[in-house]
């Protein structure tokens, strides 16, 4: 009992940690809205999005993993902090410190889950398995749904050419030819409508 009791209180401490994600902002609003959406917010959209939208991967996946990632994946910024994707005015080489951050969060469980959560979140990042490249593209779809939502949002704020977004979702040709293929379209819609850069 005092093993289990142990292990508790190790998972309760990490609970307790990863709550601080709520306080996390990141710089894309929410759907048709003003107001920045947190980290806790985009993870659970993420993993929503990808229980939704597995029947256009282009290969085989392993969906509660997928599901495991994107939850998973920001925690880092509890410490690191996010750094916003298309902000030329910051330095996007932080991970070292989201490396530190990983083993320091994860590092509360018990350590079985602990190198599950550090494997899973190392996999997410190094985007090799067909597994991470569909939840990087989940990960890459949400932001310009908001966007598009937004009359421009992030895009017109940092003024985003059409071909860096495009770049930045190149992801979703190898994963899924559906996503890809409604990307591109999406993307056009919005340089027609003046809420994209050409």
């Amino acid at each position: 009992m005092k093993e289990e009791l142990n292990r508790l209180h190790k998972q309760l401490e990490f609970i307790h940690e990863i709550d601080k994600l709520k306080y996390i902002l990141r710089k894309t609003k929410l759907f048709n809205s003003d107001r920045p959406e947190n980290d806790v917010e985009h993870s659970w959209h993420l993993a929503m999005i990808a229980m939704v939208l597995s029947e256009h991967v282009n290969h085989p996946v392993d969906l509660l993993k997928v599901m495991k990632m994107l939850l998973i994946h920001d925690v880092v910024e509890i410490d690191a902090g996010d750094v916003f994707f298309f902000d030329k005015t910051q330095s996007h080489d932080n991970r070292p410190e989201e490396y530190a951050a990983a083993k320091r969060i994860f590092g509360l469980l018990p350590q079985d889950q602990a190198q599950e959560l550090e494997s899973l979140w190392i996999e997410f990042e190094e985007c090799k398995t067909n597994d991470a490249k569909f939840a990087k593209a989940i990960d890459c779809l949400e932001p310009m749904l908001q966007n598009r939502s937004n009359k421009g949002g992030t895009w017109m704020e940092y003024d985003v050419s059409y071909q860096d977004v495009l770049d930045s979702k190149l992801i979703m040709k190898e994963i899924s030819t559906p996503l890809w293929e409604y990307t591109k379209e999406l993307l056009q819609k919005s340089v027609d409508e003046g809420i994209l850069r050409k």
